[in-house]
């Protein structure tokens, strides 16, 4: 390896930013001096856009996610390690907070690492931390997971694959992911997390981060490559995606959600929890393959009597306990800001279509994700029949003021459409 590391790294950049393949000593050099933040923010920009314009080859993206890997720590776990991962972009959609109580009762231990924001309103960690502290050093998640089977923590914090948080701030501003960083991300996460058994959800839609289905089986198909060279057991939920799954949007509406499904509430959202079921069900599948005593139901039948009796939501509030957070939290204890708007229908008809990424721009404009409190309420979802005057959607800030800059940007985009 070269002295100068950092200058061999840089020539390492210069390179990648002409198109030309990377060896894993070069990948490494800039994945090191990224994990000690000796390039700066200029220099990491450059080899993300050089990633972003060109793309890695196979041989690249295993070097990448061994050497994000291999410069920060790891958590250690005995056994079947299991986990979830989307490649995202859908807001109102938090499935992880329903799926890890579900296989934690099922009893397999499933320490999530979750993001914050970047592209949407509410990351899962941000949603997570409504109701309980996500903020824990290996050693305490560790400890948590030992103590009740699983946990939802921020893996920023923890420093695994540090190179790839630094990253994922410099990509931030301008809300942007490639394909390629996002597996190297997930599969560098699971790795330093001790995951062996994983189901990734991958939602394809003209409003999703991922728009065709071609592009989805590339990804699933680099996924594969990665979780063979480096023994990892994964499954894929390739799924199209027309709208949110849950009906709240933003960290305390998601929460809402959440404990409506695990409570069992009438009103709950059902499409969020048959996708949280569906993705349950293939992990447990998974799993089950690799335990001594094979489960005789399949997966999803094992994870819908788990929701249904109540073992899942008590499984939720073990965990949130572990994590220092108030066990007898619920879904009527969850309220939104208290800056409030209800955007009214103009016409008679049926919603055609509910546009995610307006959702998402309206969603920050009101504060999300550091507002935990605002957001967007889905009154109306697709199929749906309204009359002219009829609630579509409730807007919620803790700020007055951008509470009317929302107001009067949805006079101007459209977030639903109507014939």
């Amino acid at each position: 390896m070269p002295k100068d590391q950092k200058q061999f790294a840089i020539e390492a950049i210069k390179k990648k930013l002409v198109g030309k393949a990377l060896s894993y000593n070069e990948i490494f050099a800039i994945m090191d001096q990224i994990a000690k933040e000796r390039l700066g923010p200029v220099l990491t920009t450059y080899f993300a856009a050089a990633g972003f314009s060109g793309g890695f080859s196979d041989e690249e993206l295993y070097s990448l996610t061994r050497a994000m890997v291999t410069t920060g720590p790891r958590l250690h776990f005995n056994g079947i390690v299991a986990d979830k991962h989307s490649t995202g972009g859908v807001a109102g959609t938090r499935t992880t907070m329903i799926l890890v109580p579900i296989i934690a009762a099922a009893g397999f231990q499933i320490p999530k690492n979750s993001s914050r924001a970047i592209t949407s309103p509410a990351g899962t960690a941000d949603t997570m931390e409504v109701v309980a502290p996500v903020t824990f050093s290996t050693r305490q998640i560790e400890h948590i997971v030992g103590a009740v089977g699983g946990c939802i923590v921020w893996g920023g914090h923890l420093g695994l694959a540090p190179a790839d948080d630094i990253i994922i701030q410099v990509e931030q501003p301008l809300a942007f992911e490639s394909f390629d960083k996002i597996i190297v991300s997930v599969m560098a996460k699971k790795l330093a997390s001790g995951s062996t058994h994983v189901v990734i959800d991958i939602p394809v839609g003209q409003k999703m981060k991922i728009t065709h289905f071609k592009d989805a089986e590339v990804i699933a198909r680099k996924f594969t490559y990665l979780a063979k060279r480096f023994g990892i057991k994964l499954i894929f939920d390739i799924n199209e995606t027309r709208q949110n799954a849950g009906r709240g949007v933003g960290p305390v509406l998601e929460a809402r959600d959440v404990f409506e499904v695990l409570e069992q509430k009438p009103s709950r959202p059902l499409a969020l929890e048959a996708k949280a079921l569906r993705l349950a069900g293939k992990l447990l599948d998974l799993c089950f393959v690799d335990t001594k005593k094979q489960e005789e139901k399949p997966g999803d039948e094992v994870a819908r009597e788990i929701l249904a009796d109540g073992r899942a939501l008590d499984k939720m509030r073990e965990i949130i306990k572990a994590q220092g957070g108030n066990p007898d939290v619920g879904s009527a204890s969850l309220r939104p800001g208290r800056a409030v708007n209800e955007i009214k229908s103009t016409r008679r008809g049926r919603v055609v279509a509910v546009d995610n990424k307006q959702i998402t721009v309206i969603c920050r404009i009101l504060g999300c994700p550091t507002d935990k409190r605002a957001g967007m309420y889905l009154n109306r979802k697709l199929e749906e029949t309204v009359d002219k005057g009829d609630i579509l959607c409730t807007i919620y800030s803790t700020d007055k003021w951008r509470l009317k800059e929302a107001v009067e940007t949805m006079k101007n985009i459209s977030v639903y459409t109507i014939e």
